[in-house]
């Protein structure tokens, strides 16, 4: 294959130019910026062609310009809408493994790639797999596949025609994206049905779309009635399709090294680990909301229902904008008991065992804040399907205290009406109220009440909080000179 029809240098040209813009980003993740300088020539070339037939044609037609971005501030499956702005552009072009996340303002253009794949080989193992089974198939795939697609449906057809093997494949969603029609398309996401016990209002849908591709299932059926043969690689987006569909056989067809991988129990253990971290957020007192994306659309909308959803579970809220989380930055804030993680559901698992504090995403929240909400073992990825889930109003949440299997007893939260009285009050109140707490006895059945801490108070309790700074004397001290010279050797050090 050809470097132009790798990278969809025609394709992309087209776009630019039926769109008029004039301003253009190129986004590439760290293992295709080799490739970056090689692509701009290829476009430029392209474009500066189509430029010259139109301006014989039409006149006088607008030059365009390119810019290469790289070390995306959040992850590089989304569309880094504030490195775009920060050159003015008009739209992104995507190069490589994105999420499809809907974008709030720029358009853009998805180069999945085309990764290589045995058609041949792919089939027999598709057909030998539906044919052991009892159940009807479904094929999803890498967006990176998406060009063999159309290939491996016409073999499954002309090798399955004589049997009756049922294998259905999902579609891509689509490889251009306008902030227009997602504003339109907001809320026509996938919800499992019964991810939130107390939650009437998610409807069973039998249209699912996930990580840019989009089925639709019989009336009659569900999608756990189906075995999910993955076509790709073992990453983010497999991971996804495993964890929401956490009910489902699946296997997985490695295209790299032409063979089925059936064990997916290291994956699914994952959700052990998720339910673990559920039940440590139920004990938190300060809630760090950790800002993963400033692109897809409604990530705003996600973080004042996360503020609220804290709120009202008697907690504290900070939120935090720091880019890419790691290890040291979140160390920062020792206060913060637990972060929530806004971001694009295949980035939004991140493996918390080196952080100080947990990291889970907004649904783990929704569990764990809402009193009495039960996890039914459905699993959610991306907030989009959560905004219009509404939570348990605080009037209706249980008084009574929760066993808290971390603890080893039970626990009474703090009451959310006495914490927003708290609040107007100022910080001192809180100082006071922990002087007054009730403090765990020896006894493990006896009862503790848990009370609400900030920032401040944390702050007020260390040890060391800072250099001291003196407001008295308001005139600025005088200035001293200081060495100069070599670390070999100062101006001021006798040299013998």
């Amino acid at each position: 294959m050809d470097f132009e029809s790798s990278y969809d240098i025609e394709r992309t040209a087209e776009f630019i130019q039926i769109g008029g813009f004039t301003r253009v980003a190129l986004q590439f993740p760290d293992e295709l910026l080799k490739d970056s300088v090689r692509i701009v020539s290829a476009l430029r070339d392209k474009l500066r062609r189509e430029r010259e037939s139109d301006a014989e044609r039409n006149g006088d037609v607008k030059d365009v310009s390119l810019f290469v971005m790289a070390d995306t501030a959040y992850g590089s499956c989304c569309v880094d809408e504030v490195g775009g702005s920060h050159v003015g552009a008009d739209c992104v072009v995507h190069y490589g493994h994105t999420c499809l996340s809907p974008t709030t303002k720029l358009p853009a253009f998805f180069v999945f790639g085309k990764a290589p794949v045995s058609v041949s080989d792919c089939v027999k193992n598709l057909r030998d797999h539906a044919a052991s089974s009892s159940k009807p198939v479904l094929v999803l795939f890498g967006l990176e596949y998406a060009h063999a697609i159309q290939n491996i449906k016409d073999k499954v057809v002309e090798v399955c025609e004589s049997s009756k093997l049922e294998i259905q494949f999902a579609e891509l969603l689509c490889s251009t994206m306008n902030p227009l029609e997602n504003q339109n398309n907001f809320n026509q996401g996938m919800v499992p049905p019964g991810v939130l016990s107390d939650d009437k209002s998610l409807v069973a849908s039998n249209r699912y779309s996930i990580g840019g591709l989009v089925w639709k299932l019989h009336e009659v059926r569900k999608v756990e009635d189906y075995l999910l043969f993955w076509i790709g690689s073992d990453n983010s987006a497999f991971a996804n399709v495993v964890l929401t569909f956490n009910g489902c056989e699946i296997v997985r067809y490695d295209a790299t090294a032409n063979c089925m991988v059936t064990d997916l129990s290291q994956q699914k253990r994952i959700l052990k680990r998720r339910y673990y971290l559920v039940e440590k957020a139920k004990d938190a007192n300060i809630v760090g909301i950790l800002v993963g994306t400033l692109g897809v659309a409604g990530y705003l909308h996600m973080i004042n229902q996360m503020k609220e959803l804290i709120s009202t579970a008697g907690k504290k809220a900070y939120t935090l904008v720091m880019g890419k989380p790691n290890p040291a930055k979140l160390a920062n804030f020792p206060e913060c008991d637990v972060f929530i993680y806004v971001s694009c559901a295949q980035a939004a698992l991140l493996d918390s065992k080196e952080y100080l504090a947990p990291v889970i995403t907004p649904f783990e929240a929704m569990l764990a804040f809402n009193r009495g909400s039960q996890w039914t073992g459905a699993y959610v990825m991306e907030f989009r399907d959560l905004i219009n889930s509404s939570h348990m109003d605080s009037r209706s949440q249980s008084k009574e205290a929760r066993f808290s299997f971390l603890q080893g007893g039970y626990v009474e939260d703090f009451d959310a009406q006495e914490n927003s009285e708290e609040e107007m009050e100022g910080a001192l109140a809180l100082a006071n109220a922990t002087e007054k707490a009730l403090q765990l006895r020896d006894n493990v059945n006896s009862l503790a009440k848990r009370t609400p801490k900030s920032g401040a108070e944390f702050l007020a309790a260390r040890s060391y909080q800072g250099l001291d700074i003196h407001n008295e004397n308001t005139l600025p001290e005088p200035y001293l000179i200081g060495r100069s010279g070599r670390a070999a050797g100062y101006k001021d050090e006798n040299s013998e």
